[in-house]
């Protein structure tokens, strides 16, 4: 039996391209690459219209606070450095790069120089923020900064390797292809977090890569294999933490907090590339699939490809209804195919309106959304609260620990889009907490305290005072 959690759901398999070994996609014609493909701040641009960059080379940076740097994935001439407006009103810079095909390799690309033995934590640390490499499992969290939160707290490296979502399939297919550079990049987590060992968590329902990497760890003492009971939202690091460790983190802590840290299996294999060819990240892994093409496939896609690249190389068999970005409980539509791929991009989904019809009708009160909620809320009470428009409720509820994990949205039987519902209450939460603080701040500004008080009417008095003896 398979370490577990609380909650969650056994969603259909509909893993199509399980056996598509991972291909090569072909360079694009050009590249748009956003700045932002990270939590925190943009990155800022390095290179300016009409210069040629090659491939590999940082383009864009911002040393202010959290970022991350981002790299050209082609060689070829910067065509334009522009914001476009999202239909969500969103600004988005990008820079165009126009390829030139001549697959240059900048200066810079080189492997790294010394024995991971002989290195020190900050040496790994800044190595990598000069490789770009963010968390590949969805949250693009800035790897150097997780690593720097969780260096000196944590006890337990956790390796997230479950891929829970249905129809993605690009972490199984590096499992199986590639597993010693998963191997090593998680020794290199461990050399810079100062841990001596680690485990690698892999869901039952993969058990030719949980094969694999056991007959590679068992020659190696740092690290242990988990096997994990399938279920969805096993790669959800709060469950995969207590699966593995019996710890519940409450709501506004981090698995540091508890003495664990969670990356996603690429990110490791990422680490490990950048180290051996210097090769920074330019590339990730995408699945392809959804009733609607015609090929499911995996490919290594650079950075900055157009998304109808990738559906045109796969082939279409009927006009898609609705395309989404990552897995179809959390990823998101795609309103545009000419987006680019990000380094947040890890599938895209192409579905028919039969895969999406789902009738909406009224709460039969069931209870199987509670039953299936991860984190142990109402979610039925929560959507209901939320159409009231009563946040007061919402909080009293905890919204805010919702995990938008869609749980209950897939196992309503009345077909209620409850996820959309709590993230509709949790927004205007947020809004109302950021008018409170402007009010509080305004109220303070206006208001002296009593010191400034004394201190205004001293001066005031020292004027009266001095025209006074002018007059």
């Amino acid at each position: 039996m398979g370490l577990t959690f609380r909650g969650g759901v056994h969603v259909a398999d509909t893993k199509n391209a399980r056996k598509s070994k991972i291909e090569l996609f072909p360079a694009p014609e050009y590249v748009a690459l956003p700045l932002s493909q990270h939590i925190g701040a943009p990155a800022k641009p390095l290179v300016k219209v009409g210069d040629i960059v090659d491939k590999g080379q940082m383009i864009a940076d911002n040393t202010d606070g959290l970022s991350c740097p981002i790299h050209s994935s082609i060689s070829g001439k910067v065509l334009s450095i522009a914001q476009d407006v999202l239909p969500t009103g969103i600004k988005t810079d990008y820079i165009r790069i126009e390829n030139d095909s001549a697959d240059r390799l900048h200066v810079s690309v080189q492997p790294f120089n010394k024995k991971i033995s002989e290195t020190s934590s900050d040496e790994i640390i800044d190595f990598i923020r000069s490789a770009g490499i963010s968390g590949l499992g969805g949250a693009t969290f800035p790897t150097y900064a997780k690593i720097q939160s969780a260096r000196e707290k944590v006890s337990t490296l956790i390796i997230n390797c479950a891929e829970c979502e249905p129809y993605i399939t690009a972490n199984h297919r590096l499992m199986l292809e590639s597993p010693e550079y998963i191997i090593n990049g998680m020794k290199i987590l461990m050399k810079a977090l100062g841990l001596r060992t680690g485990y690698i968590a892999i869901a039952d329902n993969k058990p030719d890569a949980v094969n694999i990497l056991s007959d590679i760890a068992s020659r190696n003492r740092m690290v242990e294999i988990k096997v994990l009971k399938t279920k969805y939202p096993q790669g959800d690091e709060r469950q995969i933490i207590y699966a593995l460790t019996g710890k519940q983190l409450p709501a506004g802590k981090l698995p540091a907090d508890f003495g664990c840290v969670v990356f996603n299996v690429e990110t490791c294999a990422v680490i490990c590339n950048a180290f051996i060819s210097g090769m920074p990240l330019i590339e990730r892994i995408v699945t392809v699939d959804g009733d609607c093409i015609v090929t499911p496939k995996n490919l290594k896609v650079p950075l900055g490809t157009p998304i109808s690249a990738l559906i045109e190389y796969c082939g279409l068999k009927k006009e898609p209804k609705k395309i989404i970005n990552g897995g179809p409980m959390m990823g998101t539509a795609v309103f545009d195919v000419n987006l680019p791929v990000t380094k947040g991009t890890s599938a895209i989904l192409a579905f028919s309106e039969k895969m999406l019809s789902k009738k909406i009708q009224a709460c039969i009160h069931c209870g199987k959304c509670v039953g299936a909620c991860p984190m142990g809320l109402s979610p039925a009470h929560l959507a209901m609260f939320s159409q009231k428009v009563d946040m007061d409720r919402c909080e009293k509820y905890d919204v805010m620990s919702c995990v938008e994990c869609g749980c209950c949205t897939y196992i309503c039987p009345a077909g209620i889009p409850i996820v959309q519902y709590i993230r509709t209450a949790k927004g205007r939460i947020l809004d109302n907490r950021k008018k409170e603080q402007l009010t509080k701040i305004a109220k303070q500004s206006d208001t002296p305290s009593p010191k400034e008080y004394m201190g205004r009417a001293a001066t005031a008095g020292r004027k009266i005072e001095k025209g006074q003896k002018e007059e």
